[in-house]
């Protein structure tokens, strides 16, 4: 059955489900909504940005101009964040797509709904995800 077709189910009926329910039609298609609801509000954002950037403000006094400089800068990072955060949720898309999501790229467990719901973009378990951040360390010392 297609995705699209699919009744969208609550966080708590995701939880609930059994574990021989990972990543079913359902499920993907939860994890589907979440990404793209995702996505539309980075796009949301980016229009924001845009039309307060565009907002030419004229400040007479330096203090206001230089506060209202740094409030731009930090827009702009955080705009620069969304868009590598947008990358991430398109491969997570294609992941679904693929029947690849939910499944850890090292070691092909499954990732597990709690730390997908945190970070539905993940790629890897969070055993993998230790054994990647000891190795960072390791190296950096």
């Amino acid at each position: 059955m297609p995705l699209e077709t699919l009744p969208v189910i609550s966080e708590q009926t995701l939880i609930a489900m059994p574990a021989d329910q990972y990543m079913s039609c359902a499920q993907l298609q939860f994890f589907r909504q979440l990404l793209e609801k995702q996505r539309e509000q980075i796009a949301d954002n980016a229009r924001h940005t845009g039309n307060n950037l565009r907002a030419h403000e004229e400040f007479s006094d330096p203090a206001d101009r230089a506060t209202q400089e740094e409030l731009h800068t930090l827009e702009l990072r955080t705009r620069d964040r969304e868009r590598k955060l947008q990358k991430k949720i398109n491969a997570a898309l294609r992941r679904i797509d693929d029947g690849e999501y939910g499944f850890c790229e090292e070691t092909g467990e499954p990732i597990g709904l709690p730390r997908l719901l945190a970070r539905p973009t993940t790629t890897l378990s969070l055993e993998a995800q230790e054994r990647h951040e000891q190795r960072e360390r390791q190296f950096r010392a």
